[in-house]
């Protein structure tokens, strides 16, 4: 297939080709937690299991109560299972996505198609209405109140730095900034 890159850069279309990384998912993903409209319950969990957990082991060493070694072991953990979890997903996610091989990404007007060694999936902007920009990725959002659904667009699978003011401009035409 010959494209008429001139005639491309004209309508918009901006092409990316890359293999996803860890980065790219744990960006996504915090960027989703900023969308999420009860996000405000993590942090105040974090809050409470730490300040339960320095409680506890202040009494301990104040002598006033027995140690709860329950709580001692527990609380640390479940701390930082909570402060990883976008980590640990973004491994997830990176795992389930290597297995496709590398990925071709089709930015224009009418939506966004990614394709892989396995297959292809196009996305309309209806669907995913907001995005957000990083340092290295652009990523589209659903609208529901989780944001469910995300699309990563790595600026390093860019062929030239030109092309982020290119995807910026298309996703400022028909997307709103998250």
């Amino acid at each position: 297939m010959v494209m008429d890159m001139g005639r491309d850069a004209e309508q918009g279309v901006v092409e990316l080709n890359y293999r996803p990384v860890a980065g790219d998912f744990t960006d996504a993903l915090r960027q989703r937690e900023r969308l999420r409209r009860r996000r405000w319950v993590r942090y105040w969990a974090v809050g409470l299991v730490g300040f339960a957990a320095v409680l506890n082991a202040a009494l301990a060493v104040a002598g006033s109560a027995q140690p709860d070694w329950f709580l001692l072991t527990v609380l640390p953990l479940g701390l930082a299972l909570v402060l990883f979890t976008p980590w640990l997903q973004a491994r997830a996610f990176l795992r389930l996505a290597a297995r496709q091989g590398a990925y071709r990404a089709t930015v224009a007007d009418a939506g966004v198609t990614v394709a892989n060694d396995h297959g292809t999936t196009s996305v309309v902007w209806a669907a995913q209405p907001r995005y957000r920009e990083t340092k290295d990725v652009f990523v589209t959002y659903s609208d529901d109140k989780n944001a469910s659904c995300f699309t990563v667009l790595p600026k390093r699978g860019l062929s030239d730095p030109a092309d982020v003011d290119r995807l910026r401009a298309v996703l400022d035409r028909r997307l709103a900034r998250g």
